[in-house]
């Protein structure tokens, strides 16, 4: 019989004195819980492997104690398969609004440079590389291997996609998150915490920016001040090009990613309205592309 999660948490053994165990909302590849013994307090987060989205949880739980030790996420205190155990941060979790306001911004934006060049330093074993434009190409295959309602649109997206490649190179290669969502920032009133390493590899810092900007419809002063703030000298019209390329390809992924959803994933989420939402947004911004 397959345990509950609450009674595989029962059944960890690192526990002192009795539990609560309580859900917590959000999580689009996982379940998650805050659970408190007699001494602390702990997330507890359950994931398996996710093959058509190339999440490994070994990458996960590498990347995570490699950003711990880079001081950008909480430790992980246990782990098992399919679960991780981290200190429970009390904090803020950021919505877009937040991450809009100019004062946050300015705070994030060290915290992804330190992201992208402090974790390689305490990256243990083997790491993966998230190459955008790949993951689009395969995410076409799956949708062919699943007879997706969505195969009319691939030749367009994919030719799109190269148009993209091409010009967002030259490229430079970072340790991106790869999934800056609102949601992933963590305000405890003394620092800001980053969290939710699924997609954690190396990549181009202009994917993590750009994905910055489209998940939290950033206005264009605040990419430029965005862009400004993290390469730490005036926009150039090649990066700024080069920039909303990487944009329109972080939101094309994010379409695809949810068209590949809405046929394997078993997480109970409105998969359809989100690539409805997100093809209408590439959509937009690939227009606005075209035009610089």
């Amino acid at each position: 019989m397959t345990q509950s999660p609450e009674d595989r948490i029962r059944s960890l053994g690192i526990w002192s004195g009795p539990l609560t165990i309580e859900p917590l909302s959000g999580g689009m590849t996982n379940r998650n819980y805050r659970v408190r013994d007699g001494t602390r307090t702990v997330a507890v987060r359950f994931g398996e492997d996710i093959p058509v989205h190339m999440i490994s949880r070994a990458n996960e739980l590498a990347a995570g104690a490699a950003a711990h030790a880079a001081g950008i996420s909480p430790a992980i205190v246990h782990h098992a398969p399919g679960l991780l155990v981290m200190d429970y941060i009390d904090a803020k979790t950021f919505g877009p609004d937040d991450v809009n306001d100019p004062a946050n911004l300015s705070r994030i934006i060290p915290l992804i440079r330190r992201c992208h060049t402090e974790i390689p330093k305490y990256f243990r074993g083997p790491a993966m590389i998230f190459w955008v434009f790949q993951v689009i190409r395969d995410y076409a295959n799956t949708l062919r291997d699943g007879d997706s309602p969505y195969l009319p649109e691939l030749k367009t997206l994919l030719k799109r996609a190269e148009q993209l490649e091409a010009a967002a190179g030259p490229y430079t290669i970072a340790f991106g998150h790869n999934d800056l969502l609102a949601a992933n920032f963590m305000d405890d009133g003394k620092r800001l915490w980053l969290i939710d390493w699924d997609y954690a590899g190396f990549n181009s810092p202009l994917f993590d920016l750009g994905g910055l900007a489209s998940n939290n419809s950033l206005p264009e002063a605040k990419e430029h001040m965005l862009l400004e703030a993290y390469f730490e000298q005036p926009l150039s019209d090649m990066v700024w090009r080069r920039y909303q390329a990487m944009k329109c390809a972080s939101l094309l992924r994010e379409t695809m990613w949810s068209m590949v959803s809405e046929i394997h994933s078993t997480i109970g989420f409105d998969y359809q309205s989100y690539t409805t939402e997100n093809r209408a947004r590439f959509d937009r911004a690939f227009d606005a592309f075209k035009d610089i």
